[in-house]
């Protein structure tokens, strides 16, 4: 599978190492072109490869990885999504730590309406960066990641890749009820879990 990925801070690019540990081909963008990225690119090795904006969002399933402030213009001028599969990773937190007042939305609510045809899975945001960088299988068990969408074939290929990565998918149901539970400040964010075998 090839997977596009949006932006390239520190959750980005644990989750595309983990996407070529786990055999995926990735296409890496972020906000200052494909020529920033050559000793990143070199680093993961011959599955993956740099690319505009443009091009990674055309990849198979992509990964937004963006700041919550950089969501807009990450996205400005993308063409339709063509039913294509979007895994919303953001919470709703600006640069100085301050949680974002959303009113009775959720985070990824309003990421789905700047992403018109696409498929939205919520996934990665309750994890730390460390955690995801950290290897996924403990002695106790496997790190848990929390899903949720509305799409439930979207949703099934996110779960497939997590497993993947070697990580627990674990299903919250949809993109609204579920998504709320895992954003930032809600009982379900933060918790580095481990799913016994």
């Amino acid at each position: 599978m090839t997977i596009g990925f949006i932006g390239l801070g520190r959750v980005g690019r644990a989750l595309a190492v983990k996407s070529v540990q786990a055999g995926n081909r990735v296409i890496l963008s972020n906000s200052r072109g494909p020529d920033s990225l050559t000793s990143y690119v070199a680093e993961l090795g011959p599955l993956a490869c740099a690319g505009t904006v443009a091009e990674a969002a055309q990849a198979e399933v992509v990964f937004l990885a963006v700041r919550w402030a950089d969501i807009s213009s990450a996205l400005q001028g993308l063409p339709s999504w063509n039913n294509r599969i979007v895994v919303d990773t953001n919470n709703p937190i600006l640069s100085d730590g301050t949680f974002v007042d959303l009113g009775e939305k959720t985070s990824s609510e309003l990421v789905a309406t700047q992403l018109p045809g696409a498929r939205v899975v919520k996934a990665f945001n309750s994890l730390f960066a460390a955690w995801i960088e950290d290897e996924p299988v403990q002695p106790a068990g496997k790190r848990v990641v929390f899903v949720s969408g509305d799409d439930v074939e979207a949703k099934h290929t996110v779960k497939e890749l997590i497993a993947a990565m070697g990580f627990a998918p674990i299903d919250l149901g949809g993109l609204v009820e579920g998504g709320r539970l895992q954003q930032a400040g809600q009982p379900l964010a933060a918790l580095n879990l481990l799913l016994t075998n």
